[in-house]
């Protein structure tokens, strides 16, 4: 039997399998709501389920954004347009967002992108200050990193060497 294919299971275990999962790591609302829609329930018993989980503490949203956006920033070094835009793509409330991003200084996600931007800037083969200026922005901007920091680390990054 192919373990992927949707199946049906009671109410109690898939609260059980969810609880389980929550305990190992962090989700939303969305990822839950998702991963009990493979096993064929109604749509009233997976509400009623993510309720329980909220009212036992298994899913907090906001304790998932800080956990989301510490994870991102530091290991994927990832800027905050690019972790606010993910984070409304999972349903989190825009207030839960803003108030995640103010618990993390301006100094991380500085000190995130000067890392970034330093070994990326070990790949580019160009040799034209302008190219690298360029390259180094857009991959800064892809990363979801402001423009106005990124500027100002760029002219750091490229003024130093």
């Amino acid at each position: 039997m192919n373990k992927d294919a949707p199946r049906q299971i009671s109410e109690e275990k898939a609260f059980v399998l969810m609880a389980t999962l929550c305990a190992k790591r962090e989700y939303c609302t969305l990822d839950i709501r998702k991963k009990l829609s493979r096993y064929l329930l109604d749509d009233n018993v997976i509400d009623k389920i993510i309720d329980r989980l909220k009212a036992e503490k298994y899913i907090d949203e906001a304790r998932y954004c800080h956990s989301f956006i510490n994870d991102k920033l530091r290991f994927d070094k990832w800027g905050r347009k690019k972790i606010e835009f993910t984070l409304r793509q999972k349903q989190i409330p825009l207030e839960l967002i803003s108030n995640a991003l103010l618990e993390f200084p301006d100094e991380m996600f500085n000190e995130s992108l000067e890392t970034l931007l330093r070994n990326k800037l070990k790949t580019i083969k160009s040799n034209s200050d302008k190219e690298k200026r360029f390259k180094l922005i857009r991959f800064a901007i892809g990363r979801g990193f402001l423009m106005d920091e990124t500027l100002a680390c760029v002219e750091r990054i490229l003024s130093s060497k």
